[in-house]
């Protein structure tokens, strides 16, 4: 117990033309320091996470936090990326800082702008976080990636795609309930099911309702020792945090198994000492449904192959025994590539002080598990968090 979160800021996700990097960071930041009762010159440090890849002709970007206050100057900025954890991250860098003494509150802001670049480049500024020498023409980009590991699942254990329905289902649902969320419909389950003009296949058997969207977004949290969250009008404490990097290249190791994402979940629940069956809920990085599905088995839910029984069980519903994405998930809010790791953590920490939107609470919330997954399984950070007042 040496970090918690007093305090945060989540701006809605979507496709935002009149906003750039620097304006969806300073909202965050000027949100969170607010929001934990902060001066600007109470903080010690800033840690930045921003993926970037050619999003944004503006690179450089650890120093454009301190627009959100002249009080910032001179402050400790520093940016971090671990693709799409990169939000994880920057906060586990920034608990990393506390533990070691050299800050007593850090302003941690996640961010990405990514509509105003074009489809294709998109898809190839994506591809960057897989290994090139083998993946770098695949068709699709990133979803063709898991539209390969999707496929690849299917011919070892059967068709999956009952599950991935459910899934995609499941997490449109709560997202309907999530107002930061990019795309608040219910679309159900029969049209996430069935093949259509409106959704198409993407890659492999992976539809459109299979894959996370595409966003600009930013969230911000402040993270401090626990003296000071002691006397904060809120704190959630960090009750472990664990991060596994595994191997870039898929040839090297079994992509059906997400192994560094078991290590991450091992470590952390074990620095807790808790079980799975003792948190109330996970938010988990669900970028392409099949992500989700594995994501069960590597966590301990479920024996490998057998993922799709967890969700055709409800065990994963709100109303289940452990929900699982009640924002929504990546799917339905958006997946900022660089917001996306504080997102998950922003979204835990409301849930545990009970301050979640209407329909989105999770009722009796003690424990919240944050999965955060870099590239297909090669960055793997977990956080288990606990309110502390």
């Amino acid at each position: 117990m040496t970090a918690a979160i007093i305090g945060w800021a989540h701006l809605p996700f979507g496709k935002f033309d009149n906003e750039t990097v620097e304006s969806l960071i300073v909202k965050a930041a000027d949100g969170a320091l607010a929001h934990a009762g902060l001066d600007a010159s109470e903080i010690d440090e800033i840690v930045l996470g921003h993926f970037n890849a050619g999003f944004s002709p503006q690179d450089f970007t650890a120093a454009l936090v301190l627009q959100a206050n002249p009080a910032l100057r001179f402050k400790p900025a520093t940016r971090v990326e671990n693709a799409c954890a990169t939000g994880s991250a920057a906060v586990h860098t920034a608990i990393k800082t506390v533990e070691a003494g050299r800050a007593r509150r850090v302003l941690v802001v996640g961010v990405e702008q990514m509509t105003r670049t074009p489809g294709a480049e998109v898809g190839r500024n994506l591809l960057r976080a897989s290994y090139l020498p083998e993946d770098g023409d695949t068709v699709g980009g990133f979803a063709g990636v898991f539209g390969k590991i999707a496929a690849a699942y299917f011919q070892k254990y059967g068709d999956q795609s009952d599950a991935l329905a459910m899934i995609a289902a499941k997490n449109h649902r709560n997202g309907v309930h999530n107002p930061y969320a990019q795309m608040r419909k219910d679309f159900g389950y029969e049209f996430c099911r069935t093949e259509s003009e409106k959704n198409p296949f993407v890659a492999g058997p992976l539809k459109r309702t299979d894959c996370s969207l595409v966003s600009d977004g930013a969230a911000a949290v402040v993270i401090a020792d626990i003296d000071t969250a002691i006397a904060a009008p809120r704190a959630v404490m960090f009750r472990a945090n664990a991060h596994a990097q595994d191997f870039l290249p898929m040839s090297k190791r079994d992509i059906l198994d997400f192994e560094g994402c078991t290590v991450a979940w091992r470590r952390a629940l074990a620095q807790a000492g808790v079980g799975l069956d003792d948190l109330s809920f996970v938010e988990t990085h669900d970028c392409f449904t099949v992500a989700e599905l594995i994501e069960y088995e590597a966590m301990g839910l479920a024996p490998k192959g057998r993922g799709a029984d967890v969700i055709k069980d409800g065990i994963t519903t709100m109303e289940g025994r452990l929900p699982v994405n009640p924002s929504g998930g990546l799917k339905a809010k958006g997946h900022p590539i660089g917001a996306t790791g504080v997102s998950m953590h922003v979204l835990t920490a409301m849930q545990l002080c009970d301050e979640a939107p209407e329909g989105m609470q999770v009722e009796g919330a003690k424990l919240g598990g944050v999965f955060n997954m870099g590239g297909a399984a090669v960055a793997n950070y977990v956080s288990v968090l606990e309110r502390l007042r």
